[in-house]
């Protein structure tokens, strides 16, 4: 006789799978787009203190969305992973592909083995001297990866802003451009009006020396929207 607790694994699956994209819907979205200089990052987020983009590397970026604690963890996590090949071997070793690759191994062992899988989807994104070799990678909660092309969007009504930006999107788009189509896409999708305090705003901007995260807030962010 079967045990009267026992759940089959496809529904154990299954409802690991359930949990973890409701807690991601219950956050807000985050759009990444390459544009002319790079790759441009834009974050529906109230909080002034608590970021959902940040800088891995030189070149990289990563984003996540869902809770916060968690994907807090995973950047922290990446950033080590990072500096500790970087410092072995050379810097020119440490890729968005080699940090999505480990992400997934991470997620997937923890959507496998452990009774609450993390609740996060997140992003990583490199900016190439090419445009045409930028990458951009997604990795969902059980470690799925996929590599985007153009624009994405992860969290919150993601597929609702990607459909958005479908009809929408052009490749070398300005700056202005692509915040602009940002936050219409974001309004569309959550029906309501965003503020300033509300965006996160930053780019892999190729153009730069050295470091190419930067973030744009202030004066900046203001002038681009109102451009």
């Amino acid at each position: 006789m079967p045990f009267p607790y026992y759940v089959s694994p496809e529904q154990m699956m299954q409802d690991k799978a359930e949990y973890a994209q409701k807690g991601i819907a219950k956050g807000r979205s985050i759009i990444v787009l390459e544009y002319q200089d790079g790759i441009f990052l834009f974050a529906d987020n109230p909080s002034s203190s608590l970021n959902k983009i940040s800088e891995i590397y030189d070149r990289i970026a990563f984003a996540g969305a869902g809770k916060y604690s968690e994907f807090e963890s995973l950047r922290k996590a990446g950033i080590r992973h990072a500096d500790i090949k970087g410092f072995s071997y050379s810097r020119e070793d440490v890729t968005a592909k080699s940090l999505a690759n480990a992400y997934s191994q991470t997620l997937g062992t923890i959507f496998s083995q452990e009774i609450k899988p993390l609740e996060v989807e997140i992003l990583v994104a490199e900016v190439h001297d090419d445009p045409q070799t930028n990458e951009i990678y997604s990795i969902l909660y059980d470690g799925s990866i996929s590599d985007e092309k153009g624009y994405t969007v992860i969290g919150g009504k993601a597929d609702a802003a990607k459909i958005f930006l479908k009809e929408r999107y052009g490749s070398n788009m300005p700056l202005k451009d692509a915040l602009k189509l940002s936050v219409e896409a974001l309004e569309t999708t959550v029906n309501m009006k965003m503020t300033i305090n509300n965006m996160e705003v930053a780019v892999l901007d190729r153009s730069r020396n050295g470091r190419k995260f930067r973030r744009i807030r202030g004066g900046e962010l203001e002038a681009l929207c109102n451009a």
